[in-house]
């Protein structure tokens, strides 16, 4: 075979795996997870309405859209949206003790949208879906409490649970997140930035969470007061996508 046949031909190739990968990478984007109990129609619905909110703002990027009150409405019917889902037993390889059935197991649901569907929805609610590359966000996170103060970093033991849920948040919006390898890293310019504080407060009976991202330019800042760690790194990666994908500030 020639050299410029071979040429073209692995061009095609590497275009129709490019193309595979950017379809797989759509058909993740268009699925969302909800934590429900057993799999019967009973708490399948609430998973629905879970799983829609989830997909609207995974694809979109915007918070703000979960509180419009067009929300309400598509949620009173979530599961017509709906192109086929799928449960996993989050228990399994376990049995089923005590009183215990199949019916509270814990499972995760997982529901497939078609995209002109959800794009239609989004349109439908004044936005857009936000399709570029995520940014990948180095996280910067100063953690005071008793006194104590110290940044998280990737291999720190003492972190691994603060790593895992700030991971378990950035996971459902498509996002990637970094942690500094040592408190003193320094900083690449290429890197979109989101430095947090979180800092006990007894008075909020909680973390008091402060974030702010830079990337191109520096954003207006944000937080959370009472909350617990889970709810303000919900909080943090949620402004942190409403930022670059176009809808304003947190």
């Amino acid at each position: 075979m020639k050299r410029a046949t071979i040429l073209v031909v692995f061009a095609i190739l590497q275009f129709l795996a490019t193309g595979a990968e950017a379809g797989e990478g759509l058909e993740r984007l268009y699925t969302a997870k909800a934590i429900v109990t057993g799999t019967g129609e009973k708490n399948r619905q609430p998973g629905f309405r879970d799983c829609l909110g989830n997909v609207i703002l995974r694809v979109s990027g915007d918070q703000r859209l979960l509180k419009r009150s067009e929300m309400r409405n598509l949620l009173s019917s979530a599961g017509s949206f709906v192109r086929s889902f799928s449960y996993r037993d989050r228990l399994a390889g376990k049995p089923v003790h005590d009183e215990q059935g199949t019916y509270d197991r814990p499972h995760d649901l997982t529901c497939y949208y078609d995209r002109d569907v959800v794009d239609r929805l989004l349109a439908m609610l004044g936005s857009r879906p936000w399709l570029a590359l995520r940014p990948r966000m180095l996280v910067l996170l100063d953690v005071e409490r008793n006194g104590k103060s110290y940044r998280v970093t990737q291999d720190n033991d003492r972190d691994e649970d603060m790593r895992v849920a700030f991971e378990n948040a950035a996971r459902p919006i498509a996002m990637e997140i970094a942690f500094p390898a040592a408190e003193n890293d320094p900083l690449s310019s290429n890197e979109s930035v989101l430095r947090g504080s979180l800092i006990w407060s007894d008075a909020d009976l909680g973390w008091v969470a402060k974030w702010q991202l830079y990337s191109n330019k520096k954003a207006a800042p944000w937080e959370a007061r009472g909350v617990n760690y889970d709810e303000a790194f919900r909080v943090a990666m949620r402004g942190a996508a409403q930022i670059p994908s176009g809808n304003g500030q947190p």
